[in-house]
């Protein structure tokens, strides 16, 4: 497989598949450019090396052709600025206006191109049906869809020399963008960005090339949600450290008193399943044993530090208590490979951020000692931004969906069509 330093883009015309699916405030302003600046590096390589930029991405989730709200004009100044570029902007994608621009681009220019959700053909999905739509005009409709999809990509494909991906939020979505263009490119005509590769290759370090002790954190309010990662991870790791509300779910299965904190009944057996796979399995399962409980979920809630098992009627349990901190934070310092997904707590609420940010100071302190270290997740990623640490860890994912997938041993297709496999 080509790397994109093993590709000399003088003269070539590469159609970039990045994620700037940016948050923007009411006033279609920016209020978080990570994304834009995680791809840069990519963008810049090919510049420099004498290529032009076709950008193509997604923002939002427009439930019709076009959703004005959602156009990428609004970030154009800034990745302009960013980039040191003067963007120019396509109001589509792959019509008249694309085309002409992708044609006359020369070297050393950009491109920006319309919203590509804009298009149905991008997801394929089926857009404008009536509420009351039968099942068979759905399925005629998405018919329709697929079968005009090809010809989206097509066109997509033609504007450019080069396919490059780099945006592995995504790469879990067989879109046309994503993955299907990949087919209209050559082994040696397609390739991830530099961002891209930094994802696939810190989740294969964790899941493949791992440094034992290996630990997992993993956190969030349900099991329900993260048991296929649970279960893949149980064959992978030394530790696993279950954290978050999905803690409770255990504490209830072993016959503890949980108040009103969060728990799933219908998950119980399969909390104790896990359990004794652990066991079987010599995983060391770290559960808390104590919390810090609240008597309504409020940032100025009343609390109390209370065993995991015996949390009072009316009370709920929603942030690490201080001994499962420090039994905690020891596994993590003493690991040499660490994957954390989910927060330990309510971190949004500062009275309930101390479980969460014991783990990231543990994991910075791990790292700083030669572990590897890998930060996954929305929550978790917000976490570790909030205590300033995410320069203190090996490497913090950008993917949220595409992420997970990817712990659980999925394919993604973003991924298999360029490799090839």
């Amino acid at each position: 497989m080509q790397t994109l330093d093993s590709i000399n883009f003088a003269g070539k015309k590469a159609f970039v598949r990045v994620d700037f699916n940016v948050p923007l405030n009411e006033n279609f302003e920016i209020t978080d450019d990570t994304r834009i600046r995680a791809a840069l590096p990519t963008l810049k390589k090919i510049l420099a090396d004498g290529g032009s930029v076709i950008i193509g991405s997604h923002l939002g989730r427009p439930k019709k052709n076009p959703e004005p709200k959602y156009s990428l004009k609004y970030i154009l100044a800034h990745v302009s600025k960013l980039l040191g570029v003067e963007v120019q902007f396509a109001d589509d994608c792959v019509g008249a206006d694309a085309v002409a621009k992708a044609a006359a681009l020369k070297p050393g220019e950009v491109l920006l191109l319309e919203n590509l959700r804009f298009y149905a053909e991008e997801e394929g999905k089926a857009r404008g049906l009536a509420e009351d739509a039968t099942d068979e005009e759905k399925a005629a409709a998405k018919k329709a869809v697929k079968a005009s999809q090809k010809e989206f990509t097509k066109k997509l494909a033609d504007l450019a020399d080069i396919y490059v991906n780099d945006a592995f939020g995504t790469a879990h979505r067989a879109h046309a963008s994503t993955a299907l263009i990949a087919s209209y490119f050559d082994a040696d005509k397609k390739t991830f960005g530099y961002l891209m590769q930094k994802e696939v290759d810190s989740v294969e370090k964790v899941l493949k090339e791992a440094v034992k002790p290996v630990t997992a954190i993993i956190g969030g309010s349900k099991v329900s949600t993260k048991i296929t990662i649970i279960e893949t991870l149980l064959s992978k790791v030394d530790n696993l450290i279950i954290v978050g509300g999905m803690a409770f779910t255990f504490a209830k299965a072993q016959g503890g008193k949980i108040g009103t904190s969060l728990c799933e009944d219908d998950m119980l057996e399969l909390a104790n399943t896990i359990v004794a796979k652990a066991k079987e399995l010599g995983v060391n399962l770290v559960l808390p044993t104590d919390c810090v409980a609240a008597d309504k979920f409020a940032p100025d809630a009343a609390t109390q530090v209370t065993a995991n098992t015996a949390i009072p009627d009316g009370w709920m349990g929603l942030d690490l208590g201080p001994a499962s901190a420090v039994v905690v934070s020891d596994v993590i310092k003493a690991s040499k490979t660490i994957l954390w997904n989910g927060p330990a707590g309510v971190f949004e609420f500062d009275a309930f951020t101390v479980g969460s940010k014991a783990i990231a100071v543990a994991i910075a302190e791990a790292t700083s000692n030669g572990a590897f270290s890998l930060i996954g997740g929305g929550d978790s990623v917000a976490c570790i931004n909030k205590f300033g640490l995410a320069d203190k860890v090996s490497y913090v994912s950008t993917g949220g969906g595409a992420l997970l997938e990817m712990i659980e041993g999925k394919v993604l297709p973003g991924i298999e069509a360029i490799r090839g496999f």
